[in-house]
């Protein structure tokens, strides 16, 4: 080794110092790795008020599950004895003009009330979600031909058409079901089409399309599940306007046929009987009221909790 490469070294060995094996991580910052969901949990939990609704919906769930299924009373089940009772151990509730507990009516009301607004909610996302992509993805003349029919049918009120099906095929809860799916999905299209037309000039779409995807798989592994945060954020907001519905129309006299009982039928079954017992039109009351606002909080929770914007 000559002088000018012993030099060499001794200067890199001065100026490149091996570090010590005690300080090779001194700068490292741990942090726990969140999936999308995990992330989206943990700052939905942050929302009280979201959180508040979440553990009453599922409080109502299993009590409108278990409640008719171990009470020793049914939903039609007559007592001549105690008519108009008020509330005791044996009807936490009381009985209404015909002797029926009113816990187990408000109970089995609301597997119907929730089971309209959960089902019509899940059939009007598919709808949605399949029309509006199309739409927003294929553009052009099919997109103004498809938008124009939901013009049709959004020009039209959305309770004629509940009215009409149950005109047709009876009072029932199908009838109610088939008559808000109807038009409840035009929201969500319009939604889904609207994110999907931005979506698609985005980079990854175009890396999708250039790397040979087919228009099934960049249409949703691509730009439906882009957007999955305003779908669900809709979604949550369409559970309490079927519910809403269904009260409506029961309560109207138009709804579910008796004997079945949904809480809008409760509390039309009460209202006759308002000045002399008020108690039992509080019950199905409060049930919409209070099972609309935790829906409400939980919609809002989701949103804050999928925005981007607000980590």
């Amino acid at each position: 080794m000559n002088l000018k490469e012993y030099n060499k070294e001794m200067l890199t060995r001065e100026m490149f110092q091996p570090l010590d094996k005690s300080e090779q991580n001194s700068e490292f910052i741990a942090m726990e790795t969140k999936s999308f969901a995990r992330d989206a949990w943990i700052r939905f939990k942050r929302n009280k008020l979201a959180l508040l609704g979440l553990i009453f919906l599922g409080i109502v769930v299993v009590l409108a599950i278990f409640v008719p299924i171990f009470s020793p009373y049914t939903y039609e089940q007559m007592d001549m004895t105690a008519l108009n009772a008020n509330p005791s151990l044996a009807h936490p509730m009381g009985t209404d003009r015909f002797g029926r507990d009113i816990l187990v009516r408000v109970m089995y009301g609301a597997r119907i009330s929730l089971s309209v607004g959960f089902s019509s909610a899940a059939i009007s996302l598919c709808i949605g979600i399949m029309y509006g992509g199309i739409a927003g993805y294929v553009g052009g003349k099919t997109d103004m031909l498809m938008m124009r029919i939901v013009d049709i049918i959004y020009s039209i009120p959305s309770m004629l058409y509940v009215i009409l099906v149950m005109l047709i095929f009876g009072s029932n809860i199908w009838s109610i079901l088939i008559g808000i799916c109807i038009s409840s999905w035009i929201g969500m299209a319009r939604l889904v089409r609207a994110q999907v037309m931005s979506l698609k000039e985005q980079e990854f779409a175009l890396a999708a399309y250039v790397l040979g995807a087919s228009t099934k798989r960049i249409l949703f592994k691509h730009l439906i599940i882009n957007c999955i945060g305003p779908i669900i954020v809709n979604l949550t907001l369409m559970v309490p306007s079927a519910i809403f519905t269904e009260a409506f129309l029961s309560f109207v006299g138009i709804g579910i046929s008796a004997p079945a009982a949904s809480w809008g039928t409760l509390a039309n079954e009460a209202r006759g009987l308002v000045e002399t017992y008020p108690i039992q039109i509080i019950w199905p009351v409060a049930a919409i009221c209070l099972t609309m606002l935790s829906l409400n909080f939980i919609g809002d929770g989701v949103g804050e909790a999928l925005d981007p914007k607000k980590k």
